[in-house]
Formats: structure tokens, C-alpha cells, sequence
């Protein structure tokens, strides 16, 4: 055999071995086809068998007057429409219960400094006159300020009987009572829609958190839906500009500002008459903490009122005075200065939660007759709160010593 015979063989031998391979392929398919037609069959026929099966246990488990689908489904919309009607109470009591929790914590070093001395005074069964004497002292000399502890003291005893006096528990309650009384100071609340723009002007020396408090506001505002713009008139010292740059991106207002050591006046003027040309609601106006003596910068304030004023007529609409309560009594004197040569309409008191002194603000609420609008409980602007008389109180005395009066 020729070696071309051969090669035609093999070719005719492997084109033989080719077909019957795709035969046997063929085959195969139609066999795993005929199966599986078979097996979805059975299948198919297994879920109707299950189904009958269903319906016939259904048709001999169904009671007379049996509820049908479509009032079941009614019956379910109405209690999910129950519970949805409930749930914005519920919410709102638990966001209640949550921010009295942030409150307690945030004045738990003032409960533990003068608040506690008091409480163990008040533990007693019952109340002699050497007590009484030591609760005057712990009074006149805590961070209230004297003037305030001798008129909380000078009350309790003209206010209770001499049983009363002698009583914890009425003495604990009278000094529960008197304190609110003394922090509700008697003001309107802030209507920020009663001008456009709404001028707030904010004052305080430097190294209270005034920048941050501004910025803190903004943020709030803006989360109310106020269109908010911020002026840096704090011009002689750079780092405030920048840092309220920095909360003006934070809350999403524009900072107005000047070249630095430039005039504050003109910044806040600008600010003002930017927020009329663009339709801002409210304009919040940083001002200078230091400058090189008290009369400096009282005189640079009062420029910055009159220059307000003619940007806006009734402008600005609140001032309000950023403190410290880390100072304690100096925050008192503090105010006293500003409230001299300003119109200072509110407080602001920071840093409540890292001082055993926050029992100033009873202090200031006495001696100044302004009332405390927001207080600082920590860093976040959720700590920031305004401020309410009733739970401030609550807060402060939580708890009742002369429960397990000895």
C-alpha cells in the first residue's frame, strides 16, 4: 500500500469515527430531553396533586361565617394604620426620655458639686439650726454668686413655717421651687421670621466658644430651612475668621469677611446688605472678643450696633452674650459688663458638661434678668439645646435625698 492509499484511510476511517460520534451525541440529547420532559411532567403533576389537596383540607377546616381573604387584608390594614398613628408618639416620648438622659449627664459635675453638698445636708432625718447654717454656707458658697445664695437662703426661711424648716423635704422642694422661679426669666421666644433678615449679633470675650456657638446656630437654622449667612467680624484675630469659614461649610452659609485687623463694622454692614440683595433669612454676626482695653472694645461694639442699624432699620433684632461656665463668678461679672454698655437680649452658656460650676447660671439669671437661650451640654450641635427652665431643674436635682433621710 502506496503511502498516499494510507493517508486516504486514515481520513475515510476518522471522517466514519466523526459521524458516529455525533450520532451517539444525538442520541444522548434525546434521551436527556425525553427525561427531563418526563420529570417536569411528574412535577407538574405532584404540585396540582399538592394544590387539591389543599383546597380540600381548607373546604373541611373553614367554619361557618368564616372570614374571608378580602376582610382579613382589611382587618390587617387597619391595625398596620393603628400602629403607624402611634408610632409618632411613641418616638417623640422616646426622644423626650432621651434628651432628659443627655441633660442629666451633661450637668452630672454640677449635681456632684454643690447640688450633692446640699443633698447630704438634706439626708438627715431632720433639719437643727447647726444644719441650717451649713446649708447657708454651701449656698454663699457655691457658684451661684453671693447675692443669689443669700436670697435663696433669705426665701426658704421666710417662705417656710419653723415645722417646715425642720423638715428636709420641704426645704429640698422649696429650693427646687425657688430655682426654676429664678431661671424663667420673663421673655418672649425668639420669632426669627418677625424680620428678613433676622440680625442676631453675639458677643463675648474670647476663649468662650463663641465662634463655635455661632456656628452651631447656623447649623441648626439651616437644618429648620432658614437661609443663613454668617459675617466675620472678628477681625483682629485671624483664627476666628477661619474657624467660622470652616462652621459656614459645616452648616452650608456663606461667611462674609474682611482683609484682617480691617474694620468689623463694615464686614457685619456688608453681611446685612448681601442677605437683602439675596433673600437671606437670618444674618449672624461674629464680633471681636479683645481688644486693648475694656473701652476699646465696648466703643468697637457700640460702632458695630450703630453701623447695623443704618444698614437695617430695627436691626440687630437679639444680641445675645456667649459665656463660660468654667468661670463660674467671673461669668457673673462678665455679663455685668457687657449689660452695661450693651443691649444684651440672651445667654449662651457653654460648657456646662465640664464644670462643676454650672450653678452660675442661677446667678446670672438673677442678678442680669435676661434670659438663657441656648446651653452647652458637649461638642456636637445636637448639644447645643435650647434652654428650658423646667428640665434644666429637674436635671439639676434629680433625685430626692431626703428619700433615705437617716
Amino acid at each position: 500500500m502506496t503511502g498516499l492509499e494510507l493517508v486516504y484511510l486514515i481520513g475515510a476511517l476518522a471522517a466514519v469515527a466523526l459521524v458516529l460520534f455525533a450520532v451517539r451525541r444525538a442520541s444522548e440529547r434525546n434521551q436527556l430531553g425525553d427525561a427531563g420532559r418526563a420529570a417536569r411532567r411528574r412535577l407538574r403533576e405532584a404540585e396540582r396533586e399538592r394544590e387539591d389537596e389543599e383546597e380540600r383540607e381548607k373546604a373541611k377546616a373553614a367554619p361557618a361565617g368564616e372570614v374571608d381573604d378580602d376582610e382579613e387584608a382589611e382587618a390587617g390594614d387597619e391595625a398596620a394604620a393603628a400602629g403607624e398613628a402611634g408610632a409618632p408618639d411613641q418616638r417623640a416620648a422616646e426622644a423626650a426620655r432621651a434628651e432628659a438622659a443627655e441633660l442629666r449627664d451633661g450637668l452630672a459635675k454640677t449635681r456632684g458639686g454643690f447640688v450633692a453638698r446640699l443633698g447630704r445636708l438634706l439626708s438627715k432625718k431632720k433639719i437643727d439650726g447647726e444644719i441650717l447654717g451649713e446649708l447657708e454656707e454651701v449656698l454663699l458658697t457655691a457658684d451661684i454668686g453671693p447675692k443669689t445664695a443669700e436670697k435663696l437662703f433669705t426665701t426658704i426661711q421666710s417662705a417656710l413655717s419653723r415645722d417646715q424648716l425642720e423638715d428636709p423635704a420641704a426645704v429640698w422642694t422649696r429650693l427646687r421651687e425657688e430655682s426654676g422661679r429664678i431661671l424663667s426669666v420673663d421673655a418672649p421666644a425668639v420669632d426669627w421670621a418677625r424680620a428678613r433678615p433676622f440680625v442676631l449679633l453675639v458677643l463675648g470675650v474670647n476663649g468662650v466658644g463663641k465662634t463655635t456657638t455661632i456656628g452651631k446656630i447656623a447649623a441648626k437654622l439651616v437644618q429648620s430651612g432658614k437661609k443663613v449667612i454668617l459675617a466675620a467680624g472678628d477681625t483682629f484675630r485671624a483664627a476666628a475668621t477661619e474657624q467660622l469659614e470652616i462652621w459656614g461649610q459645616r452648616a452650608g452659609a456663606p461667611v462674609v469677611k474682611g482683609r484682617p485687623g480691617g474694620d468689623p463694622s463694615s464686614v457685619i454692614f456688608d453681611a446685612v446688605k448681601r442677605a437683602q440683595a439675596e433673600g437671606y433669612d437670618i444674618v449672624i454676626a461674629d464680633t471681636a472678643g479683645r481688644l486693648h482695653t475694656k473701652v476699646d472694645l465696648m466703643e468697637e461694639l457700640r460702632k458695630v450696633r450703630r453701623v447695623i442699624q443704618k444698614a437695617q432699620d430695627g436691626a440687630p433684632h437679639e444680641t445675645w452674650l456667649v459665656l463660660d461656665s468654667t468661670t463660674g463668678q467671673n461669668a457673673i461679672q462678665q455679663a455685668k459688663m457687657f449689660k452695661e454698655m450693651m443691649e444684651v437680649t440672651g445667654i449662651v452658656l457653654t460648657k456646662l458638661d465640664g464644670t462643676a460650676k454650672g450653678g452660675v447660671i442661677l446667678g446670672i439669671c438673677d442678678e442680669l434678668a435676661v434670659p438663657v437661650r441656648f446651653i452647652g451640654i458637649g461638642e456636637s450641635v445636637d448639644a447645643l439645646r435650647e434652654f428650658d427652665p423646667e428640665a434644666f431643674v429637674s436635671a439639676l436635682y434629680e433625685g430626692d435625698p431626703t428619700a433615705n433621710a437617716a
